[in-house]
């Protein structure tokens, strides 16, 4: 039986209706009379999500135990005993409960797919595993739960399930997605205008990159060379003169009036010397296309009109625009010109816009076209006019009444020799010469019709025509020689001109650099393998192009060694050994950007030990006075109490030893940061994860807090979450002493507010004052190390409290951000973890639960 087929549906958002669209098209499928069955489908009390389910066979779920609670999941064995035509999966993302078959559903459904079973599922875009730092840099959440890329890449179908923000947000406050009571927190965190327009983008990105990818696809197996229209790609050509510029700003105008326009410049570098660029305006034009979102290639093509056209269906251009050529009128008997070319030969699959510029009509130099490399069209007319033209010479000299005289007609020989020689080069040019010598001697030479020459002058005029044509054969094709060797020479000064700017420009991409070498070279993929020493086995530095063609040099079809043990190997053709010079250039270059990524990654390792430096200098500033302070409080106390002159009542003793207590606990709470602070920067904090109710911890954090002074709200219903109990306690007391220091005093007092919610798979700990608050340019300074905002006393403390509170947050797996408290002041919103497997409160927010 083959494999099952996989139709995803992919939400640009939570809440945007993934599961009841598959819903949907279950129904529609058994009104079709296809066996249709739910594997696992949660409706998480909605409403109209559970009505959809009426009318579907449900699998039963399975049962499991883990830590003395039971949880279900999809029984992967019921299903595949049921063998149903089509089963519904949601959540492709979710990570199953211990204990199951398989870690995630993903790999789940990946069973009944092999099985024969179509499968039809949901997840969302944030899940996507390359996707989950773009997603934490956009909404501050980092996705727990992920699916690679590659499984939903490999679907049959992926349909986008899309909602407009505002509408996503009105069906929020309408309580479609949520209970009432978490509509509020959930607006005003994931659900905000901006992240979901800037996930929403991310998802129509993915969908059409990976429609484009169907596309590509498709033509490359049915053989399509013509352009399907289906986006607009516009491909500019270059000549590397300064008119570029022009045709670059417009072919993005061009493109910024359709949808995903997309601009893609190219510079054909012409073997027969042609082109006359010049490499610092190609590097101006480079970077300017760049900086229009467009990319720049850098090919060799003999016949550049044929070479743009190639290109450009190669990589299904819309458009391509030209300059109006710099030719002077005269200058067309050499040819009609590239733009006339291009024009004529594009088709009706390929649009050419002729650009006019400032350089128009203003001359180039001439074209010398004995530089190309000769084709075989070229020799073949070599051929027939080096052989054939004196035969046509000869008959048509021999009708004539009255011919030239010898001496002329040596000079009509010579002159098809030297035709021979422009077309065909040496040895065409040598065998007209051969056969002009013979037909001088047999029928212009008296006496005629025999091999025989009567007159001495004769023998010497047939033999210095012999000569002159062999030399000026010679002579022409030594030239032409020379011409195509500088030519070439010409386009690997410009391919390493272009290399040498990237240098000069610091591009560190070892896979850009990669792809140039495939792309100039016309490649089918690109290596950079290493080993350490001869015995070892190759790996892979860097690749692009086919993955897993080459994994040694004797795989490839081309390989350029790198020293002892480093070698550029590419597959796809062999090249010729004058390309050689230019690839070992490549390969220098290709060993020098893997050198210089590794010593980058020593220096931010060498700069992580400068900030400890940094720090334990500022450490030492610190302590100079806020460690001195609390330590003479205690000795002028501590001094007071041993003095025999003066006779302390008790309430003045309390008094002193209250202030030796306070200094005590300032000093102790002093030192705890400071070593915190060194565990932190030394990265010797190894946390200690367990599963523990957040209600067990904070109220511990708050001993030595006054009691009237914060206001704690952490509900019961909270689930449990995975924390170092220790961390956590510290984190939170940290914040909070950092709250009540800055909340106001006096009348106008008010208790900082300490609550706790749970929002999807993470609970937030929220610690608000109604303190000064924190401008938005400062809040992510609060959190470095010896920082103190505003007007802080001194002895206030070393400024490490939240320092070490988000150090010891991110150790969890969680985070620490401040933001404005609604009618002023600060809120410091600590994120942590629930424990995985343990039930929620409500629907979970940010994973594949989502619809």
């Amino acid at each position: 039986m083959g494999r099952g087929r996989l139709r995803i549906y992919l939400g640009a958002a939570p809440g945007v209706g993934k599961t009841y669209a598959m819903l949907s098209e279950a129904h529609r499928r058994v009104e079709r009379g296809t066996d249709c069955v739910v594997g696992f489908v949660e409706h998480h009390d909605r409403p109209r999500t559970e009505v959809m389910l009426h009318g579907l066979e449900l699998v039963p779920r399975r049962e499991i135990e883990y830590r003395g609670t039971t949880f279900t999941e999809m029984d992967v064995d019921a299903v595949l005993a049921r063998r149903p035509r089509v089963a519904l999966v949601d959540e492709l993302a979710h990570t199953n409960v211990p204990g199951s078959r398989n870690a995630k559903r993903w790999q789940d459904v990946e069973e009944l797919l092999a099985a024969g079973i179509d499968v039809i599922s949901t997840v969302n875009i944030q899940h996507l595993e390359s996707l989950g730092d773009v997603v934490e840099t956009i909404t501050g959440i980092r996705q727990q739960e992920t699916v690679p890329d590659e499984v939903v890449r490999r679907a049959d179908q992926i349909e986008l399930v899309d909602m407009s923000p505002q509408a996503l947000r009105r069906r929020m406050a309408h309580g479609n997605i949520y209970q009432p009571d978490k509509v509020d927190a959930a607006l005003s965190n994931y659900f905000r205008p901006g992240n979901l327009t800037a996930l929403r983008e991310l998802a129509l990105l993915w969908v059409a990159d990976r429609v484009d990818e169907y596309l590509q696809q498709y033509r490359g197996e049915h053989d399509i060379r013509s352009t399907w229209q289906a986006r607009e790609r516009i491909v500019v050509g270059l000549t590397g003169g300064p008119e570029g510029r022009t045709l670059i700003r417009r072919a993005a105008r061009l493109a910024e009036k359709g949808a995903g326009g997309e601009v893609i410049a190219v510079y054909i570098a012409r073997s027969d010397g042609l082109a006359s660029a010049s490499p610092k305006e190609l590097a101006v034009q480079r970077t300017l296309v760049e900086d229009l979102g467009g990319t720049f290639h850098h090919v060799i093509g003999d016949d550049v009109p044929t070479a743009l056209l190639d290109f450009s269906r190669g990589v299904n251009a819309t458009q391509i625009v030209l300059g109006v050529s710099r030719r002077k009128s005269w200058q067309y008997v050499f040819g009609p010109g590239v733009g006339a070319t291009v024009a004529r030969e594009s088709g009706p699959d390929l649009d050419v816009h002729l650009i006019t510029h400032d350089e128009a009509g203003k001359g180039r130099g001439l074209p010398l076209a004995r530089g190309t490399r000769l084709g075989r069209s070229r020799i073949i007319w070599g051929w027939l006019v080096g052989v054939a033209g004196p035969l046509l010479l000869t008959l048509a000299l021999t009708r004539a009444d009255v011919g030239p005289d010898l001496t002329n007609n040596v000079l009509l020989f010579l002159m098809l020799t030297v035709a021979a020689a422009l077309l065909g080069g040496l040895r065409p040019a040598l065998a007209s010469a051969t056969v002009g010598s013979a037909l001088l001697n047999y029928f212009f030479t008296p006496p005629v019709h025999t091999w025989i020459i009567a007159e001495p002058e004769d023998v010497v005029a047939i033999a210095v025509f012999f000569a002159v044509a062999v030399s000026v054969a010679s002579v022409v094709d030594l030239a032409a020689r020379r011409t195509h060797q500088a030519a070439r020479l010409r386009a690997e000064s410009e391919i390493l001109s272009l290399l040498a700017g990237s240098v000069l420009r610091g591009e560190t991409s070892l896979d850009a650099l990669l792809e140039r070498v495939r792309e100039t070279f016309a490649m089918e993929s690109a290596a950079l393998l290493e080993r350490e020493t001869d015995v070892d086995p190759w790996t892979c530095a860097g690749r692009v192009g086919d993955p897993g063609a080459i994994e040694r040099p004797e795989d490839a079809d081309v390989d350029m060694p790198v020293g002892d043990h480093m070698a550029l190997a590419l597959s796809g053709r062999v090249l010729p050994a004058e390309d050689r010079r230019v690839l070992a250039a490549f390969a220098a270059q290709a060993a020098v950007v893997l050198d210089r990524q590794r010593l980058q990654l020593q220096a931010d390792r060498a700069k992580e030990l400068a900030e400890g430096n940094r720090i334990r200098t500022a450490l030492l500033a610190a302590v100079s006075h806020d460690l001195r302070t609390p330590l003479a409080a205690i000795k002028a106390s501590v001094s007071s109490l041993r003095s025999d002159d003066v006779a302390w009542s008790e309430e003045d003793q309390a008094e002193l030893l209250e202030s030796i207590e306070e200094g005590a606990d300032r000093l102790g709470g002093l030192v705890d940061n400071l070593l915190d602070m060194s565990r932190l920067q030394t990265g010797t904090v190894t946390p200690l994860i367990r599963e523990i109710d957040l209600d067990e911890v904070v109220p511990m954090a708050l001993v030595g807090v006054p009691e009237d002074s914060v206001h704690l709200d952490i509900p019961e219903t909270l689930p449990m979450v995975a924390v170092d109990k220790g961390l956590l306690e510290r984190a939170v007391a940290n914040v909070v002493e950092n709250a009540v220091k800055y909340s106001p005093d006096g009348p106008s007092a008010s208790p900082v507010h300490v609550s706790a919610s749970a929002l999807g798979d993470r609970v937030e700990l929220r610690v608000a004052d109604r303190g000064p608050g924190v401008p938005d340019d400062a809040k992510e300074r609060i959190f470095e190390p010896f920082q103190r905002y505003g007007d802080a006393p001194r002895g206030a403390g070393v400024g490490l409290g939240l320092a070490v509170a988000r150090g010891f947050a991110e150790a969890m797996g969680g985070t620490l951000d401040a933001e404005d408290t609604p009618g002023g002041g600060l809120t410091m919103v600590l994120t942590l973890r629930t424990a995985p497997g343990r039930p929620r409160a409500q629907p979970e927010l940010p994973t594949t639960t989502m619809t």
